[in-house]
């Protein structure tokens, strides 16, 4: 047997595994559609079981469908170090947000199997559900209820588009499971990803080590003004929801400028209606994303926005529905599992570097119930939540062997 110092993942088995995620729910242009609870989703959960259950992983699934695949250490009865991320992906998503970091996990936990490695605490590979908030918002919510930040029944009850349940496609998919959400104890959670953005890339660095994450609020807006003919509606006079739409996304932009560079702002999605060609948008509905790390700033942004966009509204004479859906102060990770991070990135001789997430995570929830820090990898040209998110089999591979390193010194 190697000596644990001595471990490496299989950096080719990690790559056919993600390859072979990305198949179940294939986008159109080399990405991955695999919206939370769907039936792609459940296959590609029933996957991740079966190569657990190959290395003699248990699994437990709690009453929010987070999956936790566990290898048992010499105690048993000490808290798990667990590591692992999301199997979502977002409607138009790569092959590698989330899915990363659930599969380095598991090929962390195979090496160790490969070895007949025993560590002292047990180890478990941990799935994450909706962690996108692309089809039930907001984004988060397994990882949130199990932090406590959001009530079981306010999670099952939210609906998607078309008024489905989360609670109800939990039990149709079959991954509603027993174990009560944050039954459980974690000793210290990791979670590895790609970047999601192009400073490790810039600066030519492998690794980033993540000390915590930017805040961010978002809010459903609703504007109703009033339908109109196109052609006969003197401009004088229009309740043109749509334009004041477009002002306060102007406004929203130039808030972030505001703040450079740390700042960001974002309107993504957006519904007009009655959306014809010759009529007047009487009512619209968008969402506003607004995020910083330092959170004096944050929270003047927010002031910021909860005064324009009334304020707008009534420039153009319609009425405004502002509700802010989620509050989320910026994250510091813990001291003893960022440490743990940057000793074995030390010792693996990657070039590395300290850095803030600018995206949401579930380890930013569960950091409120238990130590966690993350891993970070270069993604090509910063991008991700698109088809053409890409990064180097390389860079993946040495971000997991930096997971099974900090996860060995954590349990042992």
């Amino acid at each position: 047997m190697k000596a644990t110092t001595q471990l490496r993942v299989d950096g080719q088995r990690l790559w056919d595994s993600i390859m072979a995620m990305g198949e179940i729910g294939p986008g159109k242009h080399g990405g991955s559609s695999r919206l939370a609870l769907t039936d792609a989703d459940r296959e590609g959960r029933d996957l991740f079981v079966r190569w657990c259950e190959d290395i003699a992983c248990g699994i437990r699934v709690d009453d929010m469908g987070n999956i936790f695949a566990r290898r048992p250490g010499r105690n048993n009865d000490l808290p798990p170090i667990v590591a692992g991320s999301h199997l979502d992906t977002q409607p138009h998503g790569g092959k590698f947000d989330g899915i990363y970091g659930v599969l380095a996990a598991l090929e962390a936990v195979r090496t160790l199997h490969d070895n007949d490695v025993t560590t002292e605490a047990p180890l478990e590979v941990v799935v994450w559900t909706n962690e996108e908030g692309s089809r039930f918002a907001p984004a988060m919510i397994a990882s949130g209820v199990y932090a406590g930040l959001f009530a079981k029944d306010y999670a099952w009850a939210i609906t998607d588009s078309d008024g489905k349940s989360l609670g109800d496609e939990l039990e149709r998919i079959g991954y509603k499971g027993d174990m009560p959400c944050g039954e459980n104890r974690i000793g210290a959670l990791l979670e590895a990803h790609i970047e999601q953005g192009p400073i490790l890339e810039a600066d030519n660095h492998q690794i980033g080590v993540v000390v915590g994450a930017q805040g961010q609020h978002w809010y459903d807006v609703t504007l109703k003004g009033q339908d109109s003919h196109a052609g006969s509606t003197p401009m004088p006079g229009r309740r043109d929801a749509l334009v004041a739409a477009a002002e306060v996304i102007s406004t929203v932009q130039a808030l972030a400028l505001e703040h450079t560079p740390q700042a960001v702002s974002t309107v993504g999605e957006m519904e007009v209606r009655p959306n014809s060609r010759n009529t007047i948008p009487g009512e619209v509905f968008f969402t506003i994303d607004i995020r910083n790390p330092d959170e004096a700033v944050l929270a003047q942004m927010a002031a910021q926005t909860n005064a324009m966009v009334p304020a707008i509204a009534d420039k153009h004479g319609v009425e405004c529905e502002l509700v802010e859906i989620w509050d989320k102060p910026p994250v510091k990770f813990d001291p003893d599992c960022i440490a743990a991070v940057s000793k074995a990135t030390e010792a693996l001789g990657y070039a590395h570097q300290q850095m803030v997430s600018g995206a949401g995570h579930d380890a930013c929830q569960v950091c409120l119930v238990a130590p966690t820090s993350m891993i970070f990898v270069p993604c090509a040209g910063g991008l991700s939540h698109n088809e053409q998110e890409s990064a180097e089999p390389d860079d993946l591979e040495a971000g997991c062997n930096v997971l099974l390193h900090a996860m060995l010194a954590l349990a042992n």
